[in-house]
């Protein structure tokens, strides 16, 4: 399966605790992030991580294409609630992707794990049977 991850700039410590927790899991399957964000986990995983441009600079919109191709099965954002981005317009447009196209979404920690364990467990193989159907 195909697997985002974005990270915003305080959550990033937390994605690689996140991606060295899970590593097993990820492993297995395709990871696509945002620049900073996959240069990040690859460091501290050696993870191949398919990178898109940093996320200001159009790699949320990268990203998005992907969904709206349906590339991706699940996409994990831990955001900062706290602090307003500028390029906000592309998060939110993320997030509408992926509610129009039945994307799993996670946009924090608690949410992320029981994304991945659920991963693992099998829960998501419905995702390939809409890709073979073309939806």
């Amino acid at each position: 399966m195909n697997i985002g991850l974005i990270a915003h700039d305080a959550k990033k410590i937390l994605m690689q605790n996140f991606a060295i927790a899970y590593r097993g899991i990820l492993s297995k399957h395709d990871i696509y992030a945002t620049g900073t964000t996959g240069r990040l986990i690859e460091e501290v995983t050696n993870l191949n991580i398919h990178k898109y441009l940093a996320g200001h600079l159009g790699g949320e919109q990268q990203l998005a294409s992907q969904i709206e191709h349906n590339q991706i099965d699940m996409v994990i954002f831990l955001r900062d609630p706290l602090s307003p981005k500028s390029h906000e317009p592309d998060v939110n447009n993320v997030i509408h992707l992926c509610d129009t196209y039945n994307i799993p979404f996670a946009t924090n920690l608690a949410t992320a794990e029981l994304l991945i364990k659920a991963l693992d467990r099998g829960d998501l193989e419905w995702r390939e049977i809409l890709k073979k159907e073309g939806l």
